[in-house]
């Protein structure tokens, strides 16, 4: 049955829903109450569910904020995309400037701050999605990351633990096999807790030289390394033999960026890897590259493989996997078993026994096309489940060219007709691929939910797509200009003539006159947002850099550059382009932004609907267009799934689960470009999001804002 307003739901899920899942003490595995929110997600096991049913069908439309607390961090172009955590009712989270904040639960009410910028000055796009807790007895600690120190504060006073690394923070750039100074290294999303063990993934440069994407235990109490996986593999360590010989010593990547799930009762935790740097372009590690693009199955204890999947062989297309997995629990054959699920930005879900890693859907390699381009070896197959079906469409189309106008209609298929587009695993050329559905997914850091009531997966889906185009890469031995530098080291993002692609890339025009030259090359030094670190250029190289675009004086020859890149790459990229039309409105036709429903027992999706609108086509009479969405759902026992994530439309949502249909929704300051939680404190169920705003030049804000039922 398909209803008018694009509501997909199969006869065969409509029974799965009338037949109720099995009672969850039956399950192997459980690790939480579902009643509060004190890690990432909701739990080590990922799912974003809520047990608290105060807040239902029935009385969902009587929801009003119960307290709002705008954290005065918000600049332009700032994002908060902080999924908070509530432990002994306190709140904790972290703001635009990533401050960390914790507030009273019930009412908002600012208990302590805690800033770890040592008074500089906040400048371009930070990205924190979250907090790590860890107790035992009167020591409680919250551990978060900024920069390239991970922190250890103490959740009552927020002040650093002293006694953890040097004086409350560990360096995470020490213990890479790579110097200190010459790498960039944070984490945007926070570790998870085994036991005395914080584990950790990172966020890394997605072009080289970059820092290897090792998974890393460290001591809860003191913040000494316990051990650590190499994603890219050492001698003699297995998928050694999937890259070239000494790929490990200058090859960086892999790196685990989305967040991890954690299997208490197995000591099992699950990671999900990205690809190798660089990105777009392969010819110094020739083979599949393991471990990139990789589901970890990890002992906890030790950091011993257990199993793994590479859901890409040789990366050419930016296909991270994007978010945590989710542990859910299935019905096969009559009984439960224990499963991870895992979401791509293609658009596929990918699920596995969880103990041994046994696909529980057929998987099926496929041919794909070989590379037109230079030196590019790419594997000649790829993996493709058969179920669940895609929950994005998958390849973009003369077809599927937009309608919006007949003239917005003719200057798309003009541009398609110039570039490659025929389905996933196109590979890039020069004249331009389009990557459908998008950089951003398919599905994104927000991650999925599961109801563990009735084996519903739920996960919201963007589909734009972009246009990836090599260009020769400028190379320069010795000695180099200033413009050399730039060239080399940021055109890539920011493009040749320094106009960027805003607002993701913005432009570098007239950077001077908004920061100081001693603002630019600390920013340079240290990175920011997706940019990476270029303290390994030296000091020379980077007054060089900062003195060109505060000047745009380019012949000025340096003579001490430290270290560029440890191999020389013949192709980069010239930015990450959405494919639009002239008004600015995706190429393709709507739906742009989905959520989805897919019954993980059968493989079958139960419902898709369009998530998001844009508010000046609805003036129009276009409506229900979707539209990107950052950012995940939480689905709870009341039959509710609640989400932001919208861009454009800023609103909060909450749709019955079985149907998809909407109940409520409200506006917020800005974008709720985050994952809700939902947690109750004093008998009142709450259910809080982040208004952070600032994708793609939309506007930002600061706000936490908690709604609940009328205290009446």
């Amino acid at each position: 049955m398909k209803s008018n307003k694009g509501l997909l739901i199969t006869v065969a899920s409509l029974l799965a829903l009338l037949a109720p899942f099995p009672a969850s003490p039956k399950r192997a595995v459980l690790q939480t109450n579902y009643r509060d929110w004190k890690a990432y997600g909701g739990g080590p096991d990922n799912i974003h569910y809520s047990a608290l049913n105060q807040i239902n069908r029935s009385n969902v439309n009587t929801l009003e904020a119960a307290w709002t607390y705008d954290t005065g961090d918000a600049f332009p172009d700032s994002e908060m995309e902080c999924n908070p955590i509530i432990v002994h009712a306190t709140f904790f989270a972290t703001t635009p400037k990533l401050r960390v904040i914790a507030l009273d639960a019930a009412t908002g009410k600012l208990r302590w701050s805690f800033n770890p910028n040592e008074g500089a000055k906040v400048a371009g796009n930070t990205r924190n999605r979250g907090l790590a807790y860890w107790e035992e007895g009167k020591d409680q600690r919250i551990y978060f990351v900024t920069h390239h120190y991970l922190h250890a504060l103490e959740a009552r006073t927020g002040k650093l633990v002293s006694a953890f690394g040097d004086l409350g923070k560990v360096d995470l750039r020490v213990g890479l096999g790579r110097d200190p100074q010459e790498i960039s290294i944070s984490a945007t999303s926070p570790g998870v807790i085994y036991k005395d063990l914080l584990i950790l993934g990172s966020a890394v440069s997605e072009d080289l030289p970059s820092a290897p994407g090792d998974i890393r235990a460290y001591d809860v109490r003191t913040g000494k390394l316990r051990w650590a996986f190499h994603t890219i593999p050492h001698p003699g360590e297995p998928g050694y033999n999937s890259w070239p010989k000494d790929a490990w010593k200058y090859s960086g990547g892999a790196n685990s960026w989305g967040g991890l799930s954690l299997d208490e009762k197995r000591g099992l935790v699950f990671v999900p890897t990205g690809s190798a740097a660089f990105d777009f372009y392969g010819s110094d590690r020739v083979g599949d590259n393991l471990f990139a693009n990789s589901l970890l199955a990890l002992r906890a204890e030790t950091g011993e493989l257990a199993w793994h999947f590479q859901t890409v062989k040789h990366d050419v297309w930016d296909r991270d996997l994007p978010a945590a997995p989710s542990l859910v629990t299935v019905k096969r054959n009559g009984r439960l078993m224990d499963a991870v699920a895992q979401i791509t930005k293609s658009g596929y879900v990918f699920l596995f026994e969880r103990e041994a890693g046994k696909p529980l859907f057929p998987i099926e390699y496929r041919q794909v096309p070989a590379s037109p381009v230079d030196g590019e070896i790419l594997a000649e197959t790829q993996p493709f489940p058969l179920q669940p079906p895609p929950f994005a469409r998958q390849a973009f189309t003369e077809g599927m060219v937009t309608q919006r106008t007949p003239e917005a209609h003719q200057a798309v298929l003009d541009r398609l007709r110039k570039v490659r587009s025929s389905g996933q695993f196109v590979p890039p050329s020069l004249e331009g691929t389009v990557i459908f559905p998008g950089f951003d997914g398919g599905g994104e850091w927000g991650g999925a939910s599961f109801d563990p009531d009735t084996g519903l997966f739920y996960v919201n889906s963007n589909e734009m797509p972009w246009i990836l185009r090599l260009v020769p890469r400028p190379m320069k031995k010795g000695r180099s200009t200033s413009r050399d530098l730039y060239l080399t080291n940021c055109a890539n993002c920011h493009r040749q003539d320094l106009q960027g692609t805003p607002p993701e890339f913005p432009s570098l025009v007239g950077i001077g006159n908004k920061l100081t030259e001693g603002e630019i090359a600390a920013i340079l030094r240290r990175g920011g947002g997706r940019m990476p670190g270029f303290a390994r250029l030296g000091s020379e190289a980077l007054k060089a850099i900062t003195r060109y675009l505060v000047s745009g004086e380019g012949s000025e020859e340096v003579v001490n550059v430290k270290n560029q890149s440890p191999v020389e790459l013949k192709y980069t990229h010239d930015g990450y382009n959405k494919f639009l039309d002239p008004e600015g409105y995706p190429a393709v036709q709507p739906p742009w932004g989905t959520l989805n429903a897919i019954n993980l027992n059968t493989g079958e999706m139960v419902w898709q609907i369009p998530l998001g609108e844009f508010p000046e086509l609805v003036k129009s009479g276009i409506r229900n267009t979707g539209s990107e969405n950052y950012g995940g759902s939480v689905v709870t026992a009341g039959g509710l799934l609640f989400i932001g994530a919208t861009n454009h439309d800023k609103k909060f949502r909450a749709f019955d689960k079985a149907t998809g249909k909407l109940l409520w929704e409200t506006t917020l300051p800005a974008a709720g470009n985050a994952t809700p939680a939902s947690y109750e404190v004093g008998g009142r169920q709450f259910v809080v999001i982040a208004a952070g705003g600032g994708k793609w030049g939309l506007p930002s804000g600061g706000s936490y804002v908690a709604f609940a039922l009328p205290e009446n």
